[in-house]
């Protein structure tokens, strides 16, 4: 197939070529809407793309990739634009595909707990659709207004509950996903058993839009909790933060969350917000603890039984339990400040890296001493999900993208030491790509560029993000 280069191609001849697949009204120059689609969450370099598109269903996907094909006409592939690895960020010469009008949820299965939605389908969204009908969607992170199901597909998204009840991957039943080259091929599989050939699922969920556009999903369901419970633990130690959590885990199969904060954190965290000090004095470590179950009164007494031991033990130095769902929703606004803060600290640099928990106390000390060092002027904030190995390190702001170039440098090197991952839930996109080999081998990143090559031969999904462009 012969493709013409973008360079080569004026911007109108491609709005009349989309004309065949899209209404005038889903093609938009407009440069107040294209400035809108110039980057997402990440310091990625923003570039408002000359046209966006809005298709309004997965046939309409796969109309748009078909001629964008043909023309070799990158394009980057856009949800709800809260990544922080430059994914969704367009180049200079990319159009943008946005799935926010594919937004419907299909069908909920209240009897199976599943639920067919469209990519486009804002994540809170859908957590109190499925909420109305004594279900869950148990996925949840701090940008659950904005970002997509999609979206939280083609990066894997972890969030605040993977202790429980996995990543994404664990989440997702089936898929339909429009190919490059114009097929839409649909794999919306509802059962959870299914050994019927290789799971082609799984070449999309964590592909960052570059094999493939995610269209629709069928989506696993919990049933729903009807009692929370929420206590935040000052700790003297991560040593200790790693035993509770261990303990936590055999004794109370309803935990669904431990988010571990160390003090710099927190104290980041009470300026920006105004919030208060939690306990009369201020301790090393912190973790938020929460269980969701059904039986609001044993489930307490079980969690204030535990967290009693871990005082009797030494484990935990103080201890607040939330009284009412509010009180919960002001001890996790301790975690959840983490939105005010990307903007206090920018031009910032943020890490969601995974290490292995017996490394992880090290990994902290060694990787805070050297950028205290290197960087002393600038706030390095450690905080984490923990319970699955996920720690984030928030750095800034710097005044130089050299001086965000060296801090990724310390903290990915360092990364690759431990054998951990560079990545554990935002992606690699196009600010990690140059540090995939800390955490891939040679013959892993080689045989991702023959499945690009495979599924792509245009290359005209993502490029550049992940893997550099051949």
């Amino acid at each position: 197939m012969q493709t013409i280069s973008r360079q080569d191609m004026p911007v109108q001849d491609l709005v009349d070529a989309l004309a065949g697949v899209l209404s005038p009204a889903q093609i938009v120059r407009d440069p107040g809407v294209t400035a809108s689609h110039a980057g997402d969450w990440s310091e990625a370099p923003r570039h408002a793309p000359a046209l966006v598109v809005f298709p309004r269903t997965p046939q309409e996907v796969a109309g748009v990739l078909a001629v964008c094909s043909r023309l070799g006409q990158p394009v980057a592939i856009q949800g709800g634009l809260t990544g922080l690895a430059g994914g969704a960020t367009p180049s200079g010469v990319e159009v943008a595909l946005s799935l926010a009008k594919l937004n419907t949820i299909e069908d909920i299965d209240t009897v199976g707990g599943t639920a067919v939605v469209q990519a486009g389908v804002v994540l809170e969204q859908l957590q109190q659709r499925v909420e109305a009908e004594g279900w869950s969607f148990p996925l949840d992170l701090g940008a659950r207004g904005s970002c997509q199901v999609g979206g939280n597909a083609a990066t894997n998204a972890g969030g605040n509950r993977v202790i429980r009840f996995g990543t994404m991957r664990d989440l997702v039943l089936g898929l339909e996903v429009a190919l490059p080259d114009g097929r839409l091929m649909t794999m919306l599989n509802r059962v959870t058993k299914n050994t019927t050939g290789v799971d082609l699922k799984h070449l999309f969920i964590g592909a960052e839009g570059t094999l493939g556009v995610i269209t629709r999903l069928v989506l696993k369901l919990s049933p729903r909790a009807t009692a929370a419970n929420t206590a935040l633990c000052a700790l003297p130690s991560f040593d200790a933060a790693t035993h509770l959590v261990r303990d936590l885990r055999c004794a109370l199969p309803a935990l669904s969350a431990f988010e571990v904060m160390w003090d710099d954190y927190l104290e980041a965290a009470m300026e920006v917000t105004r919030l208060r000090q939690p306990f009369d004095a201020p301790h090393p470590v912190y973790v938020l603890v929460e269980t969701l179950g059904a039986n609001d009164e044993r489930d307490r007494e079980a969690l204030e039984r535990e967290l009693g031991e871990a005082l009797e033990q030494g484990l935990i130095s103080d201890v607040v339990v939330a009284q009412s769902v509010e009180d919960g929703k002001k001890l996790w606004a301790y975690r959840e400040s983490i939105g005010e803060l990307l903007g206090q600290l920018k031009p910032f640099a943020a890490f969601d890296v995974g290490i292995p928990m017996a490394a992880m106390d090290a990994f902290v000390e060694s990787v805070g001493s050297e950028l205290e060092r290197r960087f002393p002027a600038q706030r390095h904030l450690f905080f984490g999900h923990i319970g699955d190995g996920n720690l984030h390190l928030l750095s800034g702001p710097h005044a130089s993208p050299d001086s965000l170039h060296q801090v990724e440098e310390v903290v990915y090197a360092a990364t690759g030491r431990v054998g951990g991952s560079i990545s554990a839930e935002h992606g690699i996109g196009v600010v990690k790509k140059e540090f995939l080999a800390h955490s891939r081998s040679p013959v892993e990143i080689e045989l991702m560029h023959s499945l690009k090559a495979l599924l792509d031969p245009a290359g005209i999904l993502n490029p550049g993000r992940i893997l550099d462009t051949a």
